[in-house]
């Protein structure tokens, strides 16, 4: 399918003893927000790192981009950006100086000109000449994404990206991955909260015992759920509800 970006099929892997990945099945189409919504410990950094070719799985296939993560690895990795769960700027170097660094590694050819554009583009201009250390969690992250677009990657990996960030903070997160995925940027989403999943995501996976056991947009999801309670209003399930009820019918396996 050609406007598919990601594809993922009968995913394993194990550590030791632990079964962590039991046959994850999905797809992330072209220019889209998916989400890979999971408890801590579920598996969707083993997930992210498998796709990043970071981690080999134990069995399945997956391709990023029309490339197979094993056999074209080095392929899938000039196609892609990760964002880790927390910001991986240099913080004794400026934020200028960290884009340009990233660029230069990247072969790109005006460094000093992209990094401007990205410090324009992320709202960080003010504060380019400060060393990354001075600068608020939100800037911190901000300045993370924009590194990740060096190059114009089609697909990034954006692993729990507001983990440990103000809900102000957070809020610029999330305009700054609308407005990435407005540009065409496929982006794989994973995160525990489930209000970040509600307000991004065009559709949602749900992770839990090693296995997708849910996934389709938000609305698709609201129908696994029972009928709306009728009171003085309909009272509408929120996310929350919607993953709970569907984690519990497993029974927590």
């Amino acid at each position: 399918m050609t406007d598919v970006a990601i594809q993922v099929n009968d995913l394993r892997k194990s550590f030791k003893d632990a079964h962590v990945l039991k046959g994850v099945d999905f797809d992330v189409r072209r220019g889209e927000i998916f989400a890979l919504l999971g408890s801590n410990g579920a598996g969707k950094t083993t997930t992210i790192n498998i796709l990043s070719t970071l981690l080999k799985s134990d069995g399945g296939s997956a391709s990023v981009c029309g490339f197979d993560v094993q056999r074209q690895s080095e392929k899938v990795r000039e196609s892609i950006s990760l964002t880790g769960q927390f910001a991986a700027v240099d913080g004794i170097l400026t934020g200028r100086e960290n884009l340009v660094l990233i660029a230069k590694l990247r072969g790109v050819a005006d460094a000093r000109k992209t990094a401007d554009m990205l410090l324009s583009r992320f709202g960080l201009r003010d504060a380019a000449n400060r060393r990354a250390d001075a600068y608020s969690g939100g800037m911190a992250r901000r300045l993370d994404i924009a590194m990740s677009l060096v190059g114009t990657p089609a697909v990034i990996f954006l692993d729990e990206p507001t983990t440990g960030l103000d809900p102000e903070a957070r809020l610029e997160v999330w305009k700054t991955v609308k407005e990435l995925a407005d540009g065409g940027t496929t982006i794989l989403l994973t995160t525990q909260h489930l209000e970040e999943a509600e307000r991004l995501a065009d559709r949602i996976a749900i992770l839990h015992g090693g296995k997708i056991i849910a996934s389709g947009t938000l609305d698709e999801l609201k129908k696994l759920f029972p009928p709306a309670e009728v009171e003085y209003i309909e009272k509408q399930p929120s996310l929350e509800d919607i993953f709970l009820a569907i984690v519990g019918q497993t029974g927590g396996k």
